[in-house]
């Protein structure tokens, strides 16, 4: 089984929304996805898609979107990203999902010896947080983030006990550092839970700003911005 990761696919199948006015990484970006999922994932193995899926305000609106993640090869799992307006709860959104097909919110999905868990996140701040609601955000997701990792935790330690490597492997729509590729709230629980690898998305812009893959503390972190990754997906390790 490999894992592979993509974010911000942005999709608007239902009501089109032009991409490419954000620059030429958005000319025909879906075909490109589309053509490189298919060379890479068969039916073994695990999509992580880090946020901002559907453009979609109403839960069924986006199932057009949705229909043709399904549609490709690979389980796929998914998390809230900031514009995922469609996403209002996740029994709706669970009840939309076709098979093998998963979301995330406070809990975890085990697949094989691979645990996966995550939530939105939120902006680290480089000094002091904006406003007081933006503070009250952050906090909110941390509690959130380490019920998905308690949950996690759990269901390692019973791998474990059966006599399998279980690993974990974490979502976080909003990049769990600042720019300056500080610790935060969010890197200690990666750390804390012994979490293995990282993927996150929501940056969008010049390639040269971002630093694609990090390492902190023992934790690899991938940046699957699908626009900076130029359409493909990023295979974790």
């Amino acid at each position: 089984m490999k894992i592979f990761s993509i974010s911000d696919l942005h999709l608007s199948i239902n009501n089109p929304k032009p991409m490419d006015i954000f620059g030429p990484a958005w000319d025909n970006y879906v075909d490109k996805i589309i053509e490189d999922w298919k060379e890479k994932v068969s039916d073994e193995d695990v999509v992580l898609i880090a946020g901002d899926i559907s453009w979609a305000m109403k839960l069924e609106d986006a199932k057009p979107d949705i229909d043709l993640i399904s549609a490709l090869p690979g389980k796929k799992i998914i998390i809230r990203g900031n514009h995922d307006y469609w996403w209002k709860s996740i029994s709706g959104v669970r009840a939309l999902l076709p098979e093998n097909f998963f979301a995330l919110q406070n809990d975890h999905v085990v697949i094989e010896n691979y645990i996966f868990c995550g939530t939105r996140g939120w902006q680290v701040p480089e000094n002091n947080f904006k406003t007081a609601e933006d503070e009250k955000i952050f906090n909110r997701e941390i509690i959130r983030l380490e019920l998905s990792l308690s949950s996690a935790n759990a269901a390692r330690e019973k791998l474990l006990e059966e006599g399998k490597d279980a690993k974990l492997i974490c979502m976080i729509h909003y990049p769990p550092f600042n720019s300056k590729l500080e610790r935060s709230a969010f890197t200690d629980l990666f750390k804390k839970y012994g979490v293995s690898s990282v993927v996150y998305g929501h940056l969008h812009g010049n390639r040269s700003r971002f630093k694609f893959i990090t390492e902190m503390e023992g934790v690899k972190y991938y940046l699957t911005s699908c626009d900076l990754v130029e359409n493909k997906l990023v295979q974790i390790n």
